[in-house]
């Protein structure tokens, strides 16, 4: 009796880790002890039919990075809204004075999913912005 080789089902059960780790670690830095984000409100700016600013303003976060989330949760939310169900992320400025973040990001909103490597599936950016409570438009 030949036995098939254990590698699929290795391969599997280290992706499945991989992605409870990535999760919880998402998890774990939204809801990490002294992060208390203040989210301050979402100003959106047509440039075009499909290209939109997002303004944005926080206090307590941590990196630009927590000001880039709270600009993606409002272009997914604002994605969906429009009847879109993508967007893809131009650019991203962040600035901070006096613990004020602000950040001006810049999306295109699309119904097919756009080309390029910095494309959102509206949906699934939008449920990980409540899971991680960050407000939307």
């Amino acid at each position: 009796m030949s036995q098939l080789p254990a590698y699929p089902l290795l391969i599997a059960a280290l992706l499945m880790g991989l992605s409870a780790c990535q999760m919880q670690l998402a998890t774990n830095q939204a809801k990490s002890p002294g992060f208390a984000p203040e989210y301050q409100g979402i100003e959106t700016r047509l440039l075009d039919h499909d290209l939109v600013s997002f303004q944005v303003q926080m206090t307590g976060a941590r990196t630009k990075a927590d000001v880039a989330d709270y600009a993606k949760c409002a272009a997914a939310q604002y994605a969906l809204i429009r009847g879109y169900g993508f967007a893809r992320h131009v650019r991203t400025n962040v600035e901070e004075s006096d613990g004020i973040w602000r950040g001006d990001a810049v999306y295109t909103v699309s119904a097919a999913l756009p080309e390029g490597l910095l494309t959102l599936d509206a949906e699934v950016v939008v449920e990980n912005c409540r899971n991680d409570e960050i407000p939307t438009v």
